[in-house]
């Protein structure tokens, strides 16, 4: 039976970013003697790319518990991570749940915890894009108002806290752990060479990389690929860049069967342009360290290219990260093709913003979110015993 003098704490994960996220917390939970930790795995993503290939790169273990709730629709998913998890948290009752980022299984956790009283760390708390039609939006509204801790990666999220009135004794600015497990893993990077070998690169791509070097793209926000008319305009727009730019595109699991759904995905036929499967977290990091630009939806790569120094063009109206634009080398343009392709002329151009890496983001954060952490558990644990 576990010392209950240990702290005894949980951490969920469902899905790729989580993945990412909770890499170095678990490694800085490890090494406290004071930490009893338990993994536990939602199963949201399933499949060796979005999920195995991860727990083999980023050397997380296995987790202790896999809840296998599989994809559905948000609700769906909800509902089945707390049906699955509330016999487990009733069992053990954890001393802390923590939970990373914005998915349906981040939520769907801290809901669970918050309703039995088991208080709740919120990893990458505070970001906001203002845009309620996301659902990423809704969900950490939702898991911030019900934290405890909340652990910000920028200051901005500081200030969107603030003024929901979070009290600024549950706030803590700690950096960002994606930069962790980034700066952790970079020497480990498969160079693009290699991987440009390793998904089937032609001869000719090759030749054309070696020229004129490449770009990078990945797209899966519903509002960019759910509707055939925005997702050809962009895939038309990727095509067409390709032309002056050999592009490596990570087509992810939800655009590839709107590809095909659409009728879309012969378009992607090109000769400079190599549409792949969702790829490793070594090969993506290999990919973007060495592209001259990044296109993309994605949050997490918006931080990634700005701690890389490569200048990220980011077709979404708005975004939960504007350290990435205001200190970064972010640009965000919209879901317009035309403004897409003339950022990457821009950049192709100019070289692109250069940018500097944001404070905190130094490869410590999952340190620090593990001492505010213990910090946190000895001062209920004191209170408790008066």
């Amino acid at each position: 039976m576990t010392d209950r003098k240990l702290h005894r704490i949980y951490c969920v994960v469902g899905t790729r970013p989580n993945f990412v996220k909770i890499a170095p917390i678990v490694k800085a939970l490890q090494a406290r003697t004071e930490c009893d930790l338990r993994l536990i795995h939602t199963g949201q993503h399933y499949d060796f790319w979005m999920d195995r290939v991860f727990f083999e790169e980023l050397r997380i273990p296995e987790p202790d518990v896999n809840l296998k709730v599989g994809s559905g629709t948000g609700g769906e998913v909800v509902a089945r991570v707390m049906l699955a998890l509330q016999p487990l948290l009733v069992e053990a009752r954890p001393d802390l749940m923590i939970v990373v980022g914005d998915v349906n299984s981040t939520v769907a956790a801290a809901l669970t915890a918050s309703y039995l009283r088991i208080p709740v760390a919120h990893v990458e708390a505070g970001l906001r894009s203002f845009d309620r039609g996301m659902p990423e939006e809704i969900n950490r509204l939702v898991v911030d108002q019900v934290s405890d801790l909340h652990f910000v990666s920028e200051r901005d999220g500081v200030a969107n806290l603030t003024a929901e009135r979070i009290a600024p004794e549950r706030i803590k600015l700690v950096g960002n752990v994606m930069i962790d497990t980034l700066y952790a893993c970079l020497d480990h990077a498969v160079p693009a060479k290699d991987c440009l070998c390793e998904i089937g690169a032609s001869p000719a791509f090759r030749s054309a990389v070696a020229t004129k070097g490449f770009g990078f793209a990945t797209l899966h926000r519903p509002s960019n690929v759910d509707d055939p008319v925005s997702l050809a305009g962009l895939v038309d727009a990727l095509v067409r860049l390709s032309s002056d730019l050999p592009i490596v595109f990570a087509v992810h699991p939800r655009t590839r069967a709107n590809l095909v759904r659409f009728g879309l995905a012969e378009r992607l036929a090109s000769p400079h342009m190599l549409a792949t499967d969702p790829l490793s977290y070594l090969r993506s990091l290999g990919l973007m360290r060495e592209a001259r630009v990044v296109t993309t939806d994605s949050g997490g790569v918006q931080e990634e290219t700005t701690a890389l120094g490569v200048p990220c063009v980011t077709v979404r109206e708005n975004t939960e990260r504007p350290v990435t634009i205001d200190e970064g080398t972010n640009t965000l343009v919209g879901s317009n093709p035309a403004a897409l392709e003339a950022a990457v002329a821009d950049v192709l151009r100019t070289g692109g913003k250069r940018g500097r890496v944001p404070k905190l983001w130094d490869g410590r954060a999952a340190e620090r979110i593990v001492e505010e952490a213990i910090v946190f558990l000895d001062a209920r644990r004191a209170a408790a015993s008066q």
